[in-house]
């Protein structure tokens, strides 16, 4: 479903409702879009209008024409003359950098934030946001000792506590390594699941809006050309022209079924069959979110042998669509989990592949998303 249609789908409760032109120079900023995420992802590449979008919802640029609503709240409406300014938008803001202040230590850094609300309208409690970022044991630390996701995670607490309605972060991780995204990926989703600001993130990577968005608004020279909850836009190559053939596939919830030591195995349970992955150090029936890439998936009409892969799940086609490139993608029922295997079309037409047909879906490569282990890894089995 591209942007044009979701505009007939109006949620109940609207976090976000977006309708924008804008002129930059040579750049023109064309969107539309609606979203009731609590993690609304702007993805796209570089140049595609994400931070300029932000910065219009932050209220650091005024549009040319157009309308932005936060939640009920109206904060720009170009036709009505209105135009909230930043100061008073309520809109909290994590940028690329912590920017966190050098001279004050944690806590006070923190406690800045409590200036940009008024005194009788504050509600963010102080312990619990220093609890939900795990930063209690750095509160009389320098900004100069802390790891570059321990100033993201005090900065993005330091948002909170300014009582926000919306928390618009601008490829947060982005300077992180591999390792420091790791470290803070839990705290987002901590957030994300148990907080009660609704959250804006501008990224560019794949495995990170896999990760952490509910919904997914994908821009591509100014416009949006996708606009969906994360499961749905994440199956499609065709929205992710650069990324996409290689990350591209579907977000799966399963349950630990149990642990076959010997082989140093997991088996997890998803809806229409079990998958195989390294031993993990969860529980039975602790969930898992698995991501199923669709270039890891490969098509059998019949039940495969003499193969050293584990995964196989039963399904049937719903769906054949021009991929990116060369490739189809090839939509599936399994067990009421809808995945995507990228195909050739060689491959579709030799398999005679049409919707209702009956496929064995055989995966070469699981990506996990453990947030009890914040990080995720994949897996050949």
């Amino acid at each position: 479903m591209d942007g044009a249609s979701r505009q007939a789908e109006v949620p109940r409760l609207m976090i976000l409702d977006v309708d924008l032109h804008h002129q930059q120079g040579d750049f023109t900023l064309q969107t539309r879009f609606q979203s009731d995420g609590r993690l609304t992802a702007l993805f796209g590449p570089s140049g595609s209008g994400k931070t300029t979008l932000v910065n219009i919802i932050g209220g650091l640029i005024r549009p040319d024409k157009g309308r932005v609503r936060v939640r009920e709240r109206v904060l720009v409406d170009t036709q009505q003359g209105l135009f909230v300014p930043k100061h008073r938008r309520r809109i909290g803001y994590v940028f690329q950098e912590a920017r966190l202040f050098p001279h004050l230590n944690v806590r006070q850094n923190l406690l800045f934030g409590r200036w940009f609300s008024p005194r009788r309208e504050r509600v963010a409690d102080f312990d619990a946001i220093v609890d939900l970022l795990g930063i209690g044991h750095l509160l009389g630390r320098w900004p100069s000792s802390l790891s570059g996701g321990e100033k993201q995670r005090v900065a993005i607490g330091r948002a909170l506590l300014a009582d926000p309605q919306l928390l618009l972060m601008d490829e947060p991780l982005a300077s992180l390594d591999e390792e420091r995204k790791a470290e803070i990926y839990p705290y987002i989703e901590r957030l994300r699941d148990g907080g009660n600001v609704p959250m804006v993130l501008v990224s560019h990577s794949v495995p990170e809006i896999a990760r952490l968005a509910t919904s997914i608004v994908v821009l591509n020279e100014g416009q949006v050309t996708a606009s969906n909850p994360a499961s749905e836009i994440l199956r499609h190559t065709k929205f992710f022209p650069q990324a996409g053939p290689i990350e591209a596939g579907a977000l799966v919830e399963t349950r630990v079924l149990r642990h076959e030591e010997e082989y140093g195995l997991t088996i997890l349970q998803a809806a229409s069959g079990t998958l195989t992955v390294a031993r993990l150090d969860l529980p039975v029936g602790a969930p898992v979110k698995v991501r199923l890439r669709a270039r890891d998936i490969i098509l059998s009409l019949g039940a495969p042998e003499g193969l050293s892969a584990l995964n196989v799940l039963p399904g049937y086609v719903t769906a054949i669509e021009e991929g990116e490139g060369a490739s189809i993608d090839v939509t599936l029922d399994c067990g009421g989990d809808s995945i995507v295997a990228s195909l050739t079309r060689k491959s579709v037409e030799r398999l005679g592949l049409k919707p209702g047909l009956s496929v064995q879906a055989i995966i070469k490569s699981i990506a996990l998303d453990r947030q009890a282990l914040g990080s995720g890894q994949a897996g050949n089995m």
